[in-house]
């Protein structure tokens, strides 16, 4: 059955449950744009998922994959499993007012962080896209589990690779999730995968005036190594990535050697194999700067995730039912509210969004109102990580994207943060829970596609079975804010 009949028979049911309850699925988005708690701290976020999925008659598992914030939440019985993935966690300090034309903190959010990604909406829109979908499995007779994933660390702490080490996808026939952004479309991107390690370096204090020579700096060693991995970065493949922060510099007073220092590094690339390369050499790089300065080295990975596995059988499918609901409409004050907002931005961040477009979207306009073609011959490299790539690579996955913010403004900034309760942010959401509901129903009536989206899969995969990027004695960082 073609997407075109999936909408006509399921579409105008999916729309019409989806309008009904976006209110109050708006609200609970809200809430957690204002709990704004960071990876694997979202205690209050998951907590309100959980008590609204068992009101709307889901079986929830709490906890899993040794993740306190973790959980997944089934409805139905029998037929294929469809998993809808979900996130919630929000960013350091972007704390910012609702609705500001300019960076300022809030007065709803208190500790500091704020959504500059969106992941308020992402969860929220997944989980009712799962509860649509479960509602239309009852009403039709349909043989089925629809499977919602509360997937916590998404920014820096991939909780959903936990996920997949514990084997917590095997079972999906597909995998469907969305992003909020600038625009309306299928994010056929290739992402980079990741590999991401603590370097702690242990040297002896001294009196820098009196006896230095009697000292070894950890800080030196430190500095040494990233100089070092600067240098490498001439000699790395073009599309690989490398990024630090100092998460220790060992102290405030110069007249000290400093005894300790610690970094938190994120290496880039375009495949599990290429990161664990450069991590390899940026290990050595760091052994040789604890060698040149007498320190001990302790090197603790944090986590990792693996590139996207894109499926194009999904894409065109969920891509027809992004074009059935189609963009929505705008009232007078929210393109004004969008003009404004767009005004904020610079020229090259508008060119930037625009890259994120497959076909050229001349003078753009403050709000993107269509919806973006498809060339599924033409993937894009998106220069950022995602751990829904783990996720691809053990069952077929598809992802879009659905216009929440003015166009041009970026992630991961205060204009995303002040535009998160927006009735624009709220209209996208919308548009995503519909997409995935009505793309979850096609899969469920249809599975020769979801046949083909495996096959798809396996082609791809080339006989290389899915290892996960995080060693099985790597617990997941509970006791440290990840954003």
């Amino acid at each position: 059955m073609h997407a075109a009949n999936i909408g006509a028979k399921i579409g105008p049911n999916i729309s019409r449950f989806v309008d009904e309850h976006g209110q109050r699925y708006a609200t609970l988005s809200d809430e957690i744009w204002r709990y704004a708690e960071l990876g694997y701290q979202e205690r209050d976020s998951a907590r309100l998922h959980i008590d609204y999925l068992k009101e709307a008659g889901f079986a929830v598992r709490e906890g899993v994959a040794g993740i306190p914030t973790a959980f997944v939440a089934e409805a139905g019985e029998g037929g294929p499993v469809i998993g809808i993935l979900g996130e919630f966690d929000a960013l350091s300090g972007l704390s910012q007012e609702n609705l500001a034309l300019s960076c300022q903190p809030s007065s709803e959010i208190a500790n500091g962080n704020g959504h500059g990604c969106g992941h308020h909406l992402l969860g929220t829109s997944a989980h009712l896209a799962a509860v649509a979908v479960k509602q239309m499995l009852d009403d039709a007779g349909l043989q089925g589990r629809v499977r919602f994933y509360g997937c916590p660390a998404e920014e820096g702490g991939w909780g959903k690779t936990y996920m997949a080490r514990a084997g917590l996808f095997d079972d999906l026939g597909a995998a469907l999730t969305w992003h909020p952004g600038v625009f309306n479309g299928i994010m056929n991107l290739e992402s980079l995968a990741v590999v991401q390690a603590y370097f702690r370096f242990t040297g002896i204090s001294a009196h820098a005036g009196a006896s230095p020579h009697l000292g070894r700096s950890a800080l030196d060693a430190l500095e040494l190594m990233n100089v070092g991995t600067n240098f490498l970065r001439e000699h790395m493949i073009p599309d690989a990535r490398v990024h630090y922060a100092i998460t220790d510099a060992g102290g405030v007073a110069p007249n000290v050697v400093q005894p300790r220092a610690e970094a938190l590094y994120m290496i880039r690339a375009p495949r599990n194999a290429d990161a664990s390369e450069v991590y390899a050499r940026v290990c050595d790089i760091a052994r040789g700067a604890a060698l040149m300065t007498g320190c001990e080295l302790q090197i603790q990975m944090h986590s990792a995730c693996s590139n996207i596995m894109l499926n194009d059988v999904l894409n065109r499918a969920m891509h027809g039912q992004l074009s059935h609901f189609g963009a929505p409409s705008y009232e007078q004050a929210e393109l004004g509210f969008a003009a404004s907002m767009h005004a904020t931005t610079r020229p090259e961040e508008i060119e930037m969004a625009g890259r994120m477009l497959q076909n050229a979207w001349k003078d753009p306009k403050p709000l993107y109102d269509g919806v973006e073609a498809l060339d599924s011959a033409r993937p894009m490299r998106m220069h950022a990580s995602t751990d829904v790539g783990d996720v691809s690579w053990v069952t077929p996955t598809a992802q879009c994207m659905t216009a929440c913010f003015a166009f041009g403004t970026s992630p991961h900034s205060w204009q995303w943060v002040a535009q998160g309760k927006s009735s624009i942010a709220h209209k996208g959401m919308l548009l995503a829970a519909k997409t995935m509901a009505g793309t979850a129903m096609e899969l469920f009536q249809n599975p020769a596609l979801l046949a083909a989206a495996r096959q798809e899969l396996e082609q791809r995969l080339g006989g290389q079975p899915y290892v996960c990027p995080i060693p099985a004695d790597v617990m997941p960082p509970l006791g440290q804010a990840v954003a």
